[in-house]
């Protein structure tokens, strides 16, 4: 009880965000999870370092960043397909969203009768290159179908300054 309290004064100041996760037995699970308004506190030097670098390269050759994230996404295609396996696409996403979330992706694999299935995603720890470089979108998209085996939509939705990726599958 004392950890909640806490947790709930921090969300009347704005820097915790709740929701309820439904089990199938028993009560819903309340998650917590910090918001925006925390950022100042958990600098991140390496979206500057990875900035600068790609900067720099493409004075080199003005086509350096689309290369240099097209191979980072192919290496890590790679590194996941050795851990994405299964016979069904549910499978193959569980383990994606596992192993994503391992990484600081907040992830997490759905699904339901009424919306089918999909990885849910509140962090992108790659969101100031995706902000700089909008093709990334689509070499992520690329990387989860070739993992997956399946088609894949991609949307992103802000709300109370939270942001949330959703990957919605379907069969090819």
């Amino acid at each position: 009880m004392g950890v909640k309290k806490h947790c709930l004064s921090m969300q009347k100041l704005g820097y915790l965000d709740t929701w309820r996760r439904p089990k199938d037995v028993g009560r819903p699970e309340k998650l917590y999870r910090i918001t925006e308004k925390l950022a100042p506190l958990f600098p991140s030097i390496g979206d500057d370092v990875s900035l600068a670098i790609i900067e720099a390269a493409t004075q080199l050759d003005p086509n350096a960043a689309e290369k240099l994230l097209f191979s980072f996404f192919r290496a890590q295609t790679e590194r996941l397909s050795a851990v994405v396996t299964g016979d069904s696409v549910q499978e193959r996403a569980e383990r994606l969203a596992d192993s994503r979330d391992k990484s600081g992706y907040f992830s997490r694999c759905v699904y339901s009768e009424e919306e089918g299935l999909r990885v849910d995603e509140f962090h992108n720890p790659l969101e100031t290159l995706f902000n700089r470089y909008p093709t990334l979108e689509r070499m992520e998209i690329k990387m989860f179908e070739t993992l997956l085996g399946a088609r894949v939509d991609r949307t992103v939705s802000t709300s109370s300054g939270l942001t949330r990726y959703r990957f919605d599958l379907s069969p090819r």
